[in-house]
């Protein structure tokens, strides 16, 4: 697949590396990047071939958010002969721009959540508004030293709440901190986000040294059953809003009947015995 403002690399051994590849621009989200985004998880909802995802930005920052240049654009009342190529000159009038755009960006957040591949997102420079939205929705989050998140939203005449940050982040480091980072809209440096349980671990050195700790991790990854990681994601989707233990209690049962009657728990016991690594069959 090609794509004007990102870059996908499936490996063979089913790790994917998605980079944000605006890097002019400190990789931030214009139109272009909503649609390609679109692609790209709309592939990963069937490609069982990637099993595990690494996100990261390319350049100096990992994303600095909304491109604000392409925003004002829809405050103009003319708008430049680029723009007709976008999906929002086709949408009927009353259903208003501003409305459309809102959710189409809104609906990547849904979507990251939505595939089955664990997200490892490492982080080095700024991720700030919809690239600290990126990263909130992945699943595990490494930082480089230099990392700084910021809910840059809510200094732009914003709500403070956007693309799903007012609804991750109390769930990451709690009630309290969330509210005063999202009212605040102040940056938080690496060395914070780690203390707060922001991000998993912090690492010292260029992008190359987070790459190579987030394909440990992917790699890691990979010798667990391709069912059970599927299950387990969904298990701690629906583990965010559930209503009871007794609703959890019953899907974990699923999902290990599901995982107990699969190939992979005769390949996983199997190599447990024999201390070496097991090597599940593609779904």
């Amino acid at each position: 697949m090609n794509f004007e403002t990102i870059k996908f690399e499936l490996r063979e051994d089913g790790i994917g590396i998605l980079t944000l590849n605006r890097p002019d621009r400190l990789n931030a989200m214009s139109f272009q990047m909503f649609e390609d985004l679109h692609a790209i998880f709309d592939d990963l909802m069937i490609n069982l071939d990637c099993r595990v995802l690494i996100l990261k930005g390319e350049g100096r920052a990992f994303c600095a958010g909304l491109d604000l240049k392409e925003v004002n654009l829809l405050n103009m009342k003319k708008k430049p002969e680029d723009y007709k190529k976008f999906y929002f000159l086709d949408i009927p009038e009353k259903l208003k721009t501003r409305i459309y755009f809102q959710w189409r960006l809104s609906q990547v957040i849904i979507k990251m959540r939505k595939i089955s591949q664990p997200i490892i997102v490492i982080i080095h420079g700024a991720a700030t508004g919809g690239g600290f939205a990126l990263t909130l929705a992945s699943d595990i989050r490494i930082a480089g030293e230099k990392a700084r998140f910021n809910n840059a939203f809510i200094k732009l005449g914003l709500s403070g709440s956007d693309v799903g940050t007012s609804y991750f982040l109390p769930r990451l480091i709690g009630m309290s901190r969330a509210a005063e980072i999202l009212y605040t809209g102040r940056f938080v440096d690496a060395k914070e986000a780690l203390k707060i349980g922001l991000v998993f671990k912090v690492i010292n050195g260029d992008e190359n040294n987070l790459l190579t700790e987030a394909m440990d991790i992917a790699e890691d990854l990979l010798t667990k059953s391709p069912l059970g990681l599927r299950m387990t994601k969904e298990a701690i989707n629906i583990s965010l809003d559930s209503p009871s233990l007794e609703t959890i209690i019953q899907l974990e049962n699923r999902a290990q009947t599901l995982c107990g009657t699969s190939k992979d728990i005769k390949e996983g016991v199997s190599a447990f015995f024999e201390k070496r690594k097991p090597e599940y069959p593609k779904l």
